[in-house]
């Protein structure tokens, strides 16, 4: 399995703070990967310098090849990025939304055709993209940005908090189609959240992350047989007792 990312020994600096330091990992195609922290343990900068969005202190990052530091315009284009805190525009309705988007990726009728059929498909909010965003759910609202940002067929889709403040069926949902997209298309998938036990139904692989150090790496049966734990919260606890003492 080929690496679509490889990340280098990334750190960010800032005035007083030291957000990441030295992480290093990679995720191979039509791999999840996830990296588990509490708020503020430097996930969301990883993932931003990895999206181009930070410029490394030091370290660099691949991704198909691709360097972040030397090469950030060939990253964007194989890669998407859906933050927290994105959100679609309300007086639009869900079709031309995504029509709109589609245009910002190609100005070829035929291929933003095909990528509005295919987020229609992969969201299955069927006749209600007739309607205007603003009268959508939070939880149909993530599955018409997450359809928006796969339609192009990014190499990496990197996703920060994907099922925030959402239900546990419309949560189910978003997690079905990560691991539909993995599965079926090789779509690889960096994801970031502080939810540990539900990251440990959808990811291949986990890194868990505190104070800026990614810590260890797994998968999530692996790293609860390594420290005799029966969840991810287990292992969290356990992983950042023993680099304290250490």
């Amino acid at each position: 399995m080929a690496d679509i990312l490889e990340v280098k020994g990334l750190s960010k600096q800032y005035t007083k703070v030291l957000a990441a330091d030295n992480v290093s990992f990679s995720v191979g195609e039509g791999e999840i990967f996830a990296l588990l922290g509490p708020n503020g343990a430097g996930k969301t900068t990883t993932i931003r310098m990895i999206s181009t969005l930070l410029t490394p202190t030091a370290g660099d990052a691949l991704v198909a090849g691709h360097s972040i530091v030397k090469e950030p315009a060939k990253v964007r284009e194989n890669i998407t990025y859906l933050p927290d805190e994105a959100g679609a525009y309300k007086n639009m309705t869900g079709i031309r939304y995504l029509r709109f988007m589609a245009g910002l990726f190609t100005t070829d009728l035929d291929q933003l055709n095909a990528c509005v059929e295919r987020a229609k498909n992969i969201c299955g909010l069927g006749e209600r993209l007739e309607d205007k965003i603003g009268s959508y759910s939070r939880g149909m609202i993530r599955k018409l940005l997450l359809a928006r940002a796969v339609m192009t067929k990014p190499k990496l889709a990197i996703l920060d908090e994907p099922t925030s403040g959402l239900d546990v069926l419309n949560a189910i949902e978003i997690r079905k189609m990560i691991k539909e997209l993995a599965e079926k298309e090789k779509m690889s998938f960096l994801l970031s959240s502080h939810n540990m036990l539900e990251i440990e139904f959808v990811s291949d692989r986990v890194g868990i992350i505190s104070g800026g150090h990614l810590l260890v790496i797994g998968s999530a049966a692996e790293l609860k047989e390594r420290y005799s734990a029966v969840n991810l919260e287990e292992v969290f606890e356990k992983v950042v007792k023993e680099n304290e003492i250490l």
